[in-house]
């Protein structure tokens, strides 16, 4: 089984349109659609905006679903210049950039486990190359590498970086990292697709309003490539 989860209303509903024979799951006031996509089995979650949202639906769909992947799809905001609205991003790992103990002496982004201490949190290697071939399918410009996620919507240009330089991420989201974060925890491999809706040019609130629904748009379709290819 696939699990997707998005944050926002036009991240998902382009999938939830193709869905055959859907179930309806509700809990902690979320709801999960299951049902066969393209002959697969799949999850979909309209999680909500933030870390804590993204986090609590992904623990649940693990044990209520136990999916095979979970994919964390959506918008994002560009963090280089080599990336501009429309442009896609897959993560190789991913980092939660608000993680702030820097006066403990501890380096920004450290996420202290009760076993381990990590900053980047690695996603599955076939899963993002077959993301990656599929947003190439379809004439996207398409970026591997590290993601950045933080509770907070990044809009001036020395936010953004700030983040880039001490991170060395390609773009900025508010779910992927706690997705990330949960999915390691429970053994469950994931990756992450962003498609930028505001890049260093673009980055004050009308201009994602205005180019949202043409990145959702273009996650929607590489996903349904995702799928088929599974």
């Amino acid at each position: 089984m696939i699990g997707i989860i998005c944050a926002l209303k036009i991240e998902v509903e382009g999938l939830k349109e193709l869905m055959e024979n859907p179930e309806v799951m509700k809990k902690a006031g979320l709801e999960f659609i299951s049902g066969k996509i393209f002959d697969k089995d799949v999850v979909l979650l309209e999680c909500g905006i933030g870390k804590v949202n993204a986090a609590i639906g992904t623990q649940i769909m693990i044990d209520s679903f136990s999916p095979d992947v979970i994919i964390n799809s959506g918008i994002a905001g560009s963090l280089s210049k080599d990336l501009v609205v429309g442009d896609m991003v897959i993560s190789k790992d991913c980092v939660e950039h608000d993680i702030n103990c820097t006066a403990l002496d501890e380096p920004r982004g450290q996420i202290s486990f009760t076993d381990e201490k990590r900053i980047d949190i690695p996603a599955d290697k076939d899963t993002y190359e077959k993301l990656a071939e599929c947003c190439k399918n379809l004439g996207a410009h398409v970026r591997l590498g590290r993601i950045a996620t933080g509770d907070m919507f990044v809009s001036y240009v020395s936010q953004r970086e700030n983040i880039a330089y001490e991170f060395g991420a390609l773009c900025c989201e508010m779910e992927g990292g706690a997705v990330g974060h949960v999915c390691y925890r429970n053994n469950v491999p994931f990756a992450i697709l962003r498609s930028i809706s505001d890049d260093l040019k673009f980055n004050k609130a009308v201009d994602y309003d205005q180019f949202s629904q043409l990145a959702a748009d273009r996650t929607i379709k590489a996903l349904k490539k995702f799928i088929q290819l599974d």
